[in-house]
């Protein structure tokens, strides 16, 4: 009996293995032994093809783009507002698609192009909506990291959208903060109904954006 031939190793077997191990011991225990563990290879084998663990985060944040975002349609008809409430909605689905999604995508840089053409296409409309270059990106960016930053406090109470979390009893909550009422009543508005929350802060940065630079 031959031995059974193992694929060849290569950035995308190892950003798939991370990928998949990210989902079971979150982000503080990914780490590259384990990575090389499950691949059956070395640690030092993965430094070929990765200098570090922030090149693999940005290899992650890549294919976490191609797997979900990357080919998406978008309406040419589309108003400015209603292309910044698409793609940030997109966005947070394909983030909570995966534990600690968020924090890998902070600050990563991608590998590859595919980002382009969205990216093209977004800009576009936002200068022919009559806003300038410069404010395109502002509002891009701003509503942009509102995402990540809103994700990222989501996946720490609850790291996928059907697990509640551990710590945050709000009726508990309720009992320790009774001394300051509105405190213990915003408890709910805080960590409940994540899915209102991420859509009210995000209306009220259109509402900023269309009042800041005069568009309707």
């Amino acid at each position: 009996m031959k031995p059974e031939k193992r694929a060849p190793l290569d950035r995308g077997r190892v950003a798939d293995t991370a990928l998949r191990l990210l989902n079971e011991t979150g982000l503080e225990g990914l780490t590259l032994r384990a990575i090389a563990r499950e691949l059956d290879v070395q640690a030092p084998a993965l430094y070929w093809h990765f200098k570090d663990k922030r090149a693999l985060l940005d290899e992650m944040a890549t294919e976490m783009y191609r797997r979900t975002i990357a080919g998406a349609a978008l309406d040419p008809a589309d108003t400015w507002r209603e292309r910044l409430l698409k793609i940030n909605r997109h966005l947070r689905g394909a983030l909570l698609g995966y534990r600690d999604g968020a924090r890998v995508f902070s600050g990563s840089r991608f590998t590859g192009t595919e980002h382009a053409p969205e990216l093209e296409a977004n800009l576009r409309l936002l200068t022919e909506s009559g806003l300038t270059l410069a404010q395109a990106v502002h509002a891009g960016r701003t509503t942009h990291l509102y995402t990540l930053g809103f994700v990222t406090e989501e996946q720490g109470v609850r790291p996928f959208p059907d697990d509640p979390g551990e710590g945050y009893d709000l009726e508990e909550r309720a009992r320790r903060l009774a001394g300051y009422p509105l405190a213990a009543a915003a408890g709910k508005l805080l960590f409940d109904d994540w899915d209102q929350q991420f859509e009210e802060g995000l209306e009220l940065l259109l509402a900023g954006i269309a009042a800041r630079y005069g568009i309707g």
